[in-house]
This record gives C-alpha cells, sequence and structure tokens, in this order.
C-alpha cells in the first residue's frame, strides 16, 4: 500500500491499511490513523496526530511550522480527527507554542488552495471552500461554511451553522445561524436554508428569526441593551437563541451586524 517513491520517517507511526502513492513525504512525529489515504506529493509534517479515514490529495502541505514570528522554535503540535478530506495544495500549520496546537476536528472538508493557520481551533462539518484563509487563532464552530476566497482575521470566531460569501473580508465575529458577506462583512441574514436542511425545529426558526430582527437589522442600536431585551423575552427559552446570545457576549473582537 506504499508506492516505492514515497519517503516516510522511521519516526513516523502509520496505522492499519493506510495507502501512500508516489512522491508523498511522511516526517518524523506525524501519527497516521488507520484507512487514511495520500494520493500523491503529499507532505506531511510533524509532531502531527492524524486519526483515522482522513483522505489527501495531490500536493497537500499538513502539519507544516508555524508562520508566526513569534515562533521561538519549540515542539509545537497539529492534531487532527477523522474523515477528513484536504484537497490539492491546502495547507495546515501547526501551533506556535507547545501547549496550544492546532486542532482539526472530524468530517470536515478543505477545498483547495485553502489555509488554516497556527493555533487555529476547527470544529467538525465544517466546510473551507478553494481560496478560504484562517488566520492564526480562529475558532470556527460546527457546520459553518466559509466560501471562496474569504478571509478571516486573526482570533476572530466563527459561529456554528454560519455562512461566509465568497471573497468576504472579516475582521470580528462571526455569529451563529447568520450569512455575512462583503468588505467588510456585514450580517446580511439568517441562514434559513441551512437550518432546515439540518433538522432545526420550526418553533427554534422562529425564535432564531425573532432574535434576527432585534438584533441585526437595526445596525445602529446599542449590542448590549439589545440583548438584555432578549433575554427577557420568549424567544431566549430557545437552545439555539441561547447559544446566540452566549457567543455574543462572549466577543472579544465585537460581532459582525
Amino acid at each position: 500500500m506504499i508506492h516505492p517513491t514515497a519517503i516516510i520517517s522511521p519516526q513516523a507511526k502509520l496505522g492499519a491499511n493506510v495507502r501512500v502513492g508516489p512522491y508523498c513525504i511522511i516526517e518524523a512525529g506525524v501519527e497516521l490513523g488507520d484507512d487514511c489515504v495520500l494520493h500523491s506529493h503529499v507532505i506531511l509534517g510533524g509532531p502531527s496526530k492524524i486519526g483515522q479515514g482522513n483522505e489527501f490529495f495531490p500536493f497537500a502541505a499538513v502539519g507544516g511550522k508555524t508562520q508566526d514570528l513569534k515562533y521561538e522554535g519549540e515542539p509545537t503540535a497539529l492534531e487532527i480527527g477523522d474523515r477528513n478530506v484536504f484537497r490539492e495544495n491546502c495547507t495546515i500549520h501547526r501551533g506556535t507554542h507547545g501547549h496550544t496546537p492546532t486542532r482539526i476536528g472530524s468530517d470536515n472538508l478543505f477545498l483547495c488552495y485553502s489555509h488554516v493557520a497556527h493555533d487555529c481551533q476547527v470544529g467538525n462539518h465544517i466546510i473551507l471552500s478553494n481560496n478560504g484563509t484562517l488566520g492564526g487563532h480562529v475558532e470556527v464552530e460546527d457546520h459553518a461554511i466559509v466560501s471562496g476566497l474569504a478571509a478571516i482575521h486573526q482570533f476572530c470566531r466563527i459561529g456554528c451553522h454560519s455562512i461566509i460569501g465568497g471573497c468576504a473580508k472579516v475582521v470580528q465575529d462571526v455569529p451563529p445561524y447568520m450569512i455575512v458577506d462583503g468588505n467588510p462583512a456585514a450580517t446580511r441574514g439568517m441562514n434559513l436554508v441551512g437550518l432546515q436542511r439540518r433538522g432545526f425545529a420550526e418553533d427554534d426558526i422562529k425564535a432564531l428569526k425573532s432574535a434576527y430582527k432585534k438584533l441585526f437589522l437595526k445596525k445602529d442600536g446599542n449590542l448590549a441593551t439589545l440583548i438584555s431585551s432578549l433575554k427577557a423575552d420568549r424567544p431566549a427559552n430557545h437552545d439555539p437563541v441561547r447559544h446566540l446570545i452566549a457567543f455574543i457576549e462572549g466577543s472579544k473582537r465585537g460581532v459582525t451586524r
């Protein structure tokens, strides 16, 4: 299952039924789980712990050294879950410090030339489209979609079930369940189709609609005051609205409105 042109360090650990194609390089410190596939010309750097069933397409470079200029040469790490797909030329970097590895969950899709920078924390079922870029320390919650050529500033958070439009410039946190787009990005509406496809209850969607109208339609209102008002309303009894409120209250960079 290993092509004779592949170069694999003796200090790398490969699980069962791993397929390594032509001209791939697996460096020391890489732990590769069962049933992973490297098609060709893939580079896996370490230390990296990679789970089961991941698929790497040609010229993907995963586990490379951080680009952060504060890096002082200490061992750093990358942790990846299961069943992720890394398409051609995507790049994933290790953390900057030993105690903060870059982490990627499971069932994600990273399309061509997408980039996950150092210290990012990426959840599950996420799509990072062609040329989508996550700056350092970005956090992405489950089921988010980042469209092509969108750029996410470092330390931003991307809320669950949100969509970021193509070519968007994101410099603040993206609220859960919303659609943001533009340069600079602004909240354009709710991700209604996505919520319906993922089986959200109609009552929860109605509650989110009410929260959206209160928080985002009047962009000149004081957000803290609007949040206080929302907490006193019936929509705040629904779990998705509670998560939206907690996400906004936990923001350090401010929320895209």
